[in-house]
């Protein structure tokens, strides 16, 4: 069949001729598929039309799907080749919309079995996406002989299918391993590559599978440079889950790789080290690859290793510094990219006295790279802000000048958030990233952005040292800007009156012109701000302008729906709800351009709905913080146990996560035995019936709190106790007969004061913080630490008590400096003092709360 086009088409095909397609015309065109004969030309120019607009997120009715699809199989009589090939991609587009798919199964099953290898690598993809995983079986050895199949489009075409279908039916999938693992060693690169893919999906779950497979096929080196790709990963992995000398094999391996033949395979190897949290000793040989690659007459090599070591720079500076002439030779590099990526890699690694040079060479072609790394640029000068305070002006004039050009939300967010940082950590330059945000935000299009600047000007524009200055920008975004931002104006200009006695006549006089605005929310803070600051009570004015306390939106809702179904006519403790929680400490992100932030879920928010089902929960009210779980066996046990403790006003619910690793048992009756310290009473346990192969399940225990704090902290004693039922590995049906019981001892754990308590680091007005609660109880006591070095000695600490690194301030003489809520509402602040004493550590700590007996806690959680 013939494909060319004639002159007249050449020249009428200037645009997308399936721009302007209505779905109704495509579907009356559709019904020509039932005449006989057809025209292959014009049958596959329809189905192009339907494929079109199934891509462009059309909405199909069930009604339309199915007399498409129905309408679509009567071309299985066609012989024509390039037409059948379009009749799959149809089906399986159409077959996740239209009803009855199910009936196309015999017509692709001749197919799949057929002699002709272009219908039979088709049909196979078709055939896996429409039927379910009880067809399947009935299709299961036909899939066998795919996958081992001498037509190597044949064999990727099941192997690729049974990665799909790794996720919907695992276990059908984990009986065709033996044939995949026949299939890695095929001399076509991506049958192997895909039937690795599939022995290792199906091992994902088994940890010592999966190392017998990585140092298996690491002794024999695979043909496939793709195969080996996905190998170098496998091992990376292990080696991040193994920090023992037996990892030393697989880095041995990864580092072999560095000399293979392939260029894929020695970046993907480079790669791998850079982001394994080693010595820079380990990383030497991965910088010498990605300096060769800077060197490359390939743009694409040059690239990839301008920007692997771009990322390093945050870990390893020194690692790359020797890498800084490869990198002057990028600077004037066609690919402005790679332009970008080597200058910003130079100024993280190199001296004070280069920084303005490099700048002037960005400066020169900034506005002809893409947003993406325009953010790159931007992150490079945020970490040049901290390297070199002294340079804050000429960055942040830079800065300002690229606020300044056109770009995207999160471009110019990224700018804000570099001037933010940059006023935030030099107090010589909050006066000058100051004044280029209020510039920013008098053109400023995005509300969310406006909103943080406005929000940044209320905080730290009052402890400037002019601080009238900034009040203008401020207030012309209440006479110029939209709702939100108008409110966030209101909020700003109010700070300036509660911190700056001088400036608040005017402030009354701008709140009062602010109570005639249009939109309700700006109105309605105007008038209680005015209120608040016409009473003249500093700590009304503290509480509710300066400092106020802002609980999470979805755990109070969550709260209050609590309080009403409970106790409606007690009051309500905001101080009880959970505030947002401080970020956690994530491991090192991959050496990438950049990273997506998925979507943050508080840890109460994930494990509410499992809790919810508990009998009776309702009757302890809301969940006032739950735990990172904690580990109770070892990773390569055959049941693997992790605990959370999630902690109520008065009680705490233990959730013992449990997974059973082993296929051929089925674990009943699962329950945990708890010896409780003596003041601690078990209110109730709730067993998890059944627990099958490598499906996780929990075990919850309600244990009621000792009256008296103090008694709140000891040690708790668990083991696991179930019935065993032998089962069939593959099917997972258990053995008949009743089982026998068994138990399995857990590693103890702790009751500890951290657990108890919301902790968050002190803020910017600490000292006045802790004056104002100079009249409340207080215990105070002096340590001795175990610890020789004054930071860990710290770090200890703040672990104890659950407070962020980031409440420990000072240099030569440590101060921990911070605050919480502790279980019930009572608030507390902690302050320590340590110093370096004869080659130990000295602490003094004090604890100030309105209940006594909580500060005391404090104390002997450190003691």
């Amino acid at each position: 069949m013939s494909f060319k086009r004639d002159k007249k088409e050449e020249e009428d095909s200037g645009g997308n001729p399936y721009q302007n397609l209505d779905k109704t015309n495509v579907l009356q065109e559709a019904r020509y598929f039932n005449q006989t004969p057809v025209n292959p030309r014009k049958c596959s120019l329809i189905l192009t039309k339907i494929l079109y607009l199934l891509n462009q997120a059309e909405k199909f009715t069930t009604q339309e799907a199915t007399e498409a699809f129905f309408a679509t199989t009567k071309l299985f009589q066609s012989k024509d080749v390039m037409l059948r090939r379009m009749v799959y991609l149809c089906i399986k587009e159409l077959s996740t919309l239209a009803q009855d798919v199910i009936i196309v199964t015999s017509s692709l099953t001749k197919d799949m079995t057929g002699k002709e290898d272009l219908y039979r690598a088709a049909a196979i993809r078709a055939l896996c996406s429409i039927t379910d995983s009880t067809m399947l079986q009935a299709i299961e050895r036909y899939m066998k002989q795919a996958i081992v199949d001498k037509n190597p489009a044949v064999s990727s075409a099941a192997l690729v299918s049974a990665l799909h279908l790794s996720s919907t039916a695992p276990d059908l999938v984990r009986r065709w391993a033996n044939e995949a693992q026949e299939a890695i060693s095929s001399d076509n690169a991506m049958v192997s590559y895909h039937a690795l893919g599939v022995v290792a999906g199906s091992r994902k779950n088994d940890k010592l599978s999966t190392v017998k497979l990585v140092t298996r096929l690491a002794g024999s080196p695979l043909k496939s440079p793709y195969a080996l790709c996905h190998l170098i990963r496998l091992a990376a992995q292990l080696v991040e889950d193994d920090d023992s000398d037996a990892a030393r094999p697989y880095i041995e391996f990864i580092e072999c790789c560095l000399r293979h033949k392939s260029e894929m395979v020695i970046y993907e190897a480079a790669h791998a080290i850079v982001n394994l949290r080693k010595t820079t000793r380990d990383l030497a040989p991965a910088v010498s690859v990605l300096q060769l690659f800077c060197g490359s007459s390939k743009a694409s090599l040059r690239l990839a290793g301008a920007r692997t070591l771009a990322r390093l720079t945050a870990k390893h500076p020194a690692a790359v510094a020797a890498c800084a002439v490869d990198l002057e030779n990028l600077i004037s590099d066609p690919n402005r990219s790679v332009a970008t990526l080597a200058v910003t890699t130079l100024l993280a690694t190199g001296a004070e006295s280069s920084v303005d040079r490099l700048m002037k060479q960005i400066s020169s072609f900034v506005s002809e790279i893409s947003d993406e790394f325009k953010i790159v640029v931007v992150r490079a000068i945020r970490r040049l802000c901290t390297k070199f305070p002294r340079k804050h002006q000429s960055l942040a004039a830079f800065l300002a000048g690229m606020l300044r050009d056109e770009g995207g939300l999160e471009y110019k967010a990224a700018i804000a958030d570099a001037i933010i940082a940059l006023v935030e950590e030099n107090p010589e330059a909050k006066e000058t990233g100051l004044a280029h945000l209020c510039e920013f935000i008098e053109d400023c299009e995005h509300t969310a952005l406006a909103v943080r600047i406005l929000h940044l000007l209320g905080r730290e524009g009052p402890k400037s040292r002019q601080p009238s200055r900034y009040i203008r920008f401020i207030y012309n975004r209440v006479i110029l800007e939209s709702g939100p931002v108008r409110a966030a104006a209101v909020a700003a200009v109010a700070q300036f009156g509660a911190q700056r006695p001088e400036l608040l006549p005017n402030i009354r006089v701008l709140l009062a012109r602010c109570q005639l605005d249009e939109e309700d929310e700006v109105r309605d803070r105007a008038i209680y701000y005015s209120a608040i600051l016409d009473t003249g009570d500093p700590q009304l004015i503290n509480d509710y302008i300066v400092n106020v306390a802002k609980p999470n939106p979805v755990l109070l809702e969550k709260a209050l729906r609590d309080h009403l179904a409970t106790t409606p006519e007690e009051p309500f403790n905001v101080l009880t709800v959970p505030a947002e929680e401080d970020a956690k400490e994530s491991k090192e992100a991959i050496v990438e351009i950049e990273v997506r932030k998925p979507v943050q879920m508080s840890i109460e928010e994930l494990y509410a709905e499992q809790l919810a089902k508990i009998p009776g929960i309702e009757r302890l009210g809301p969940v006032f913080k739950t735990t990172l779980p904690i580990d109770l066996t070892e990773a390569e046990t055959e049941y693997r146990v992790r605990l959370l403790k999630h902690v109520y006003a008065r009680h705490v619910i233990l959730q013992f996560e449990c997974v059973n690793t082993l296929s051929d048992q089925q674990l009943e009756q699962v329950n945990v035995k708890l010896e409780v310290p003596a003041e601690y009473e078990i209110k109730s346990v709730i067993p998890c019936q059944k627990l099958v192969y490598d499906k996780p399940g929990s075990v919850f225990v309600i244990v009621e709190y000792p009256c008296a704090f103090l008694d709140s902290l000891g040690t708790f004693v668990p083991s696991l106790e179930f019935v065993v039922r032998d089962c069939d590995p593959t099917t997972g049906v258990p053995d008949p007969g009743e089982g026998y019981a068994d138990s399995y001892p857990l590693e103890d754990f702790e009751m500890s004061c951290s657990d108890q308590i919301r902790a968050r680091a002190g803020s910017d007005d600490w000292e006045q913080t802790w004056d104002r609660a100079a009249s409340a109880p207080e215990a105070s006591d002096t340590f001795v630490l175990s610890q020789n070095d004054i930071n860990d000695a710290a770090k200890a600490v703040c672990e104890h008590l659950g407070l962020p690194k980031g409440a420990i301030v000072g240099e030569a003489v440590k101060e921990i400096r911070g605050g919480g809520i502790f279980r019930g509402g009572a608030p507390v602040l902690v302050r320590a003092r340590l110093a370096a004493t004869g080659g130990g550590v000295t602490m003094k700590l004090a604890a100030r709360s309105p209940r006594e007996d909580v500060a005391q806690l404090l104390l002997a959680a450190v003691g």
